[in-house]
């Protein structure tokens, strides 16, 4: 049975570590996204400031949606940034609980 355990333990510690790691890229992808969209909205803007209105009326009426649009994910972004350092903490918490619990198992082995 031991043998199980200390199995069962390291496989939880091998999926813990993908969890917090997953968190860590998520937070990476969170923080390009954001900064992308960022960049896209300016250089668009200043793209659309050398182009008369007029010229670009066909365009014109979906800026106000794209911009809504873009900023919409831009405050779901900074709502799951907000969120990360206390589950990537927790994620850290529970690698350090499964490597004490895998060790322990493997010392009584």
């Amino acid at each position: 049975m031991g043998r199980d355990e200390q199995e069962a333990a390291y496989f939880t510690l091998l999926r813990a570590r993908e969890e917090l790691d997953g968190i860590r890229r998520y937070s990476e992808y969170l923080a390009e996204e954001a900064r992308r969209l960022r960049r896209f909205m300016a250089e668009g803007q200043a793209h659309a400031d050398g182009i008369h209105r007029r010229l670009r009326r066909a365009i014109r009426h979906t800026d106000t949606a794209l911009a809504e649009a873009v900023e919409a994910r831009l405050a779901i972004i900074a709502e799951e940034l907000r969120s990360l350092p206390d589950r990537e903490a927790a994620a850290e918490a529970f690698v350090t609980e499964c490597e004490r619990e895998h060790a322990a198992l493997q010392r009584g082995s």
